[in-house]
C-alpha cells in the first residue's frame, strides 16, 4: 500500500508565498519522477512542475520564475515553493508519482489534494 500525503495549502494574499509538501510512504520499490498538478474549478487538471530522482525539473510556463520544485529522496518527499502568487494560481494542488511496488510496471499514485486560494 502506497500513500501520498500533501500539506501546506491555504489562503494567501496576492504576492504572497506558500510551500506545499508531499510525502510518499508504504511499499515503495522505486520512484523516479514526482510532480505537482493543479485543477481550478471548471478547468482540466494541469501539470505545474515535476522533478526526477536526479533533480531534473520541468515547469509550466505560467509558473516559471515563481515556483520552485525540490525533493528529498531520503524522505520520499517533494516540495513546491510558490512565490509571487496570483489569483489565477487558485486551485486544488495534487501530488503525483508513478511508483513501483515490485518488479512490475509503475502505478500512478495521487495525493488527496490541497486547496490553495490566492485572494485579497
Amino acid at each position: 500500500q502506497v500513500q501520498l500525503v500533501e500539506s501546506g495549502g491555504g489562503l494567501v494574499q496576492p504576492g504572497g508565498s506558500l510551500r506545499l509538501s508531499c510525502a510518499a510512504s508504504g511499499s515503495i520499490f522505486s520512484m523516479n519522477t514526482m510532480g505537482w498538478y493543479r485543477q481550478a474549478p471548471g478547468k482540466q487538471r494541469e501539470l505545474v512542475a515535476s522533478i526526477t530522482s536526479v533533480g531534473n525539473t520541468n515547469y509550466a510556463d505560467s509558473v516559471k520564475g515563481r515556483f520552485t520544485i525540490s525533493r528529498d529522496n531520503a524522505k520520499n518527499t517533494v516540495y513546491l515553493q510558490m512565490n509571487s502568487l496570483k489569483p489565477e494560481d487558485t486551485a486544488v494542488y495534487y501530488c503525483n508519482a508513478p511508483i513501483k511496488t515490485g518488479w512490475g510496471k509503475p502505478y500512478d499514485y495521487w495525493g488527496q489534494g490541497t486547496q490553495v486560494t490566492v485572494s485579497s
